[in-house]
């Protein structure tokens, strides 16, 4: 009989120590395309390296996450946003004795699919395309069909199921709750974790944009959240913990004073920051740039293959999007510089 394998020992522990309603590697509906487990990782720490190792998690570095073209080192880029959601949402599966190897997995591959320039592409490729554009659905496309040219990453259904079923929109928390939710808890505190990552985020990139001050903030969220941004993450964080454990793990809940108090921090920003910036100076470039190199790449086809080429059986729309969503700020502004803007004699 060979000895136990160090995967074996992880699965193991997982059957003993976590909770019952927590996913268990061992018992994942699989992958795709079958593959011998690997005697060391089990799939779900697999699907977590996988991820970190991808070029579309590299190229989220220097995606904006809000403010585009941001000229502070300290802002959130896709890359930060990414991480701080995956702490959140560790620090909430280990306390609830989730799967935090799922966790991790799913929220550092969230937004694998997000465009350029933040939202302000997702909207320009939304608009221009029959049936609009997902960042979730094209970040289930990465790691299905574009990652390792052409070949995908193979993840487990639960990663991927994570993936297509975080995105939630602008709705009230209340609304959201509604929602047909995903396969697994930990995917569910991953969903939660995105929204306590952002609301607090955005608020210090605002405030180091000069857009809020302390003062501006809604005196209800201060009371009930914090003062701070850390006290603030700290409540919510520790409220989902107790309501979730408090309804026996059932899902995964936020009390209704604490929702209230988020929706109300979500309609703020909207107003006072989401707004200001989708009518910035900066973002209306940033939305030129995207339509122009998409409405380019779709009269010039032949140009797409010397991007890429292992996605020639599709559309020729969805194949642009794919390029265009896959592009960095910094890329799409040189290329359309390289495309659109006439070199000087002195160059």
């Amino acid at each position: 009989m060979s000895a136990t394998t160090i995967r074996e020992s992880l699965e193991k522990w997982e059957e003993e120590y976590l909770h019952p309603r927590a996913a268990r590697s061992v018992r994942s509906k699989g992958r795709e395309i079958s593959e011998d487990p690997c005697p060391i990782r089990t799939a779900f720490l697999r699907d977590r390296d996988r991820i970190i190792h991808s070029k579309s998690f590299r190229r989220l570095k220097h995606k904006s996450q809000v403010f585009v073209a941001a000229l502070g080192d300290h802002y959130r880029t896709r890359l930060t946003h990414t991480l701080e959601v995956s702490q959140i949402a560790r620090t909430i599966s280990r306390a609830l004795r989730l799967n935090e190897d799922l966790t991790e997995a799913i929220s550092l591959a969230h937004d694998l699919g997000h465009t350029p320039f933040g939202h302000a592409g997702e909207d320009v490729l939304n608009e221009l395309m029959d049936g609009g554009f997902s960042h979730s659905e094209q970040s289930l496309r990465v790691v299905e069909r574009l990652e390792k040219d052409g070949k995908g990453l193979n993840l487990t259904w639960e990663v991927r199921n994570g993936i297509l079923n975080h995105s939630k929109g602008m709705r009230p928390l209340s609304e959201i709750e509604k929602d047909p939710m995903p396969a697994t808890l930990e995917a569910q505190v991953m969903r939660i974790s995105d929204i306590i990552a952002y609301i607090n985020h955005d608020i210090d990139d605002a405030m180091r944009a000069g857009l809020l001050i302390q003062d501006d903030l809604p005196r209800k969220v201060l009371e009930n959240l914090g003062q701070t941004h850390s006290k603030r993450i700290d409540t919510i964080v520790k409220n989902v913990i107790e309501t979730s454990l408090e309804n026996g793990l059932e899902v995964i809940a936020v009390s209704p004073e604490i929702t209230d108090a988020m929706d109300t921090l979500r309609i703020f920003l909207n107003e006072r920051v989401y707004h200001s910036v989708s009518n910035a100076k900066e973002t209306e470039k940033a939305k030129r740039i995207v339509e122009t190199l998409f409405r380019y790449f779709m009269e010039n086809p032949a140009q797409i293959d010397s991007y890429f080429n292992f996605t020639a059986d599709d559309p020729l729309v969805r194949r642009t999007a794919d390029l265009i969503a896959g592009m960095t700020d910094r890329y799409a502004i040189e290329l359309f510089k390289k495309l659109f803007i006439p070199l000087t004699s002195m160059e």
